[in-house]
């Protein structure tokens, strides 16, 4: 079982290694064309989304208290919030609602 994590752990870090390298190793000079700067530009974002959107969704008992969780998060980013004020009412309004569904609806 050891060995499997420290086998797992190489490969991991063998992977991040090249995809950071890779790109300093093979572009030479500075990229000028517009359209790859504005697509690097945003991959980031576009990857952060896809890997959080989907887990907003299962991470909670109920999908309501997931939608409406997400909801408050989308309306006080839109407001620009602090990202601590943001997690925060995120994470108590699917408390509330967890807790509302738990012990007053079902």
């Amino acid at each position: 079982m050891t060995e499997n994590f420290f086998i797992y752990l190489l490969v991991i870090a063998g992977v991040t290694y090249l995809v950071r390298m890779l790109p300093m190793v093979l572009v030479k000079k500075k990229i000028t064309n517009t359209f790859i700067r504005s697509f690097l530009y945003y991959v980031p974002y576009a990857v952060l989304g896809v890997m959080t959107v989907p887990a907003i969704f299962y991470s909670t008992s109920y999908l309501a208290s997931a939608i409406v969780g997400f909801i408050v998060a989308c309306v006080l980013a839109y407001f620009e919030k602090s990202l601590l004020t943001v997690a925060a009412s995120a994470c108590g309004a699917v408390l509330v609602c967890e807790l509302i569904i738990k012990y007053v609806i079902a």
